[in-house]
């Protein structure tokens, strides 16, 4: 019995403001919600463009979006383990999804899912801290955030290979 073995991708998108503020306002926008489904199509389209039909064709069999979170734009990303490094290089090349622009920054690279579960975890935490600072909020303050971290962290744990 032969075991597939995968890299597992943890990737921020940081959306570009398209206004001329410094800090992109996500709240008020009237654009339909970012899915893993507009991110698969996007990579899909980069990767194509970038490598062609054969990068492609190499990538393709084991291409999936785990996880997103719309609250935090991050997203597990499983590819094959050999096929890895096309599959992040068409993350870094990948300029916009549906039209609206990110700056995709690959956070984590690990070889189980466990990994990036736990990175995933730490990541949300230290932007959910990003922006309660913002909100010049202290830690212990319980609002929404709460709620996201206990149900996005049950939802990571849930991931399974």
């Amino acid at each position: 019995m032969v075991r597939f073995k995968n890299r597992w991708l943890l990737v921020e998108l940081l959306p570009c403001p398209t206004t001329t503020s410094a800090v992109p306002d996500t709240t008020s926008s009237n654009e339909p919600e970012l899915t893993s489904k507009h991110i698969w199509s996007a990579l899909k389209q980069t990767v194509i463009a970038n490598f062609g039909d054969i990068g492609w064709g190499a990538v393709s069999s084991s291409l999936t979006i785990k996880y997103y979170s719309p609250t935090t734009n991050v997203c597990i990303i499983r590819v094959a383990r050999d096929q890895h490094p096309i599959a992040w290089a068409g993350v870094t090349l990948m300029a916009n999804i549906e039209g609206r622009r990110y700056i995709p920054n690959v956070v984590h690279l690990s070889g189980t899912i466990k990994q990036a579960q736990m990175a995933a975890i730490t990541h949300n935490r230290a932007v959910i801290a990003q922006y309660r600072a913002k909100a010049k909020r202290s830690a212990s303050y319980h609002d929404s955030y709460n709620d996201f971290l206990q149900s996005s962290t049950q939802e990571i744990e849930a991931l399974r290979d």
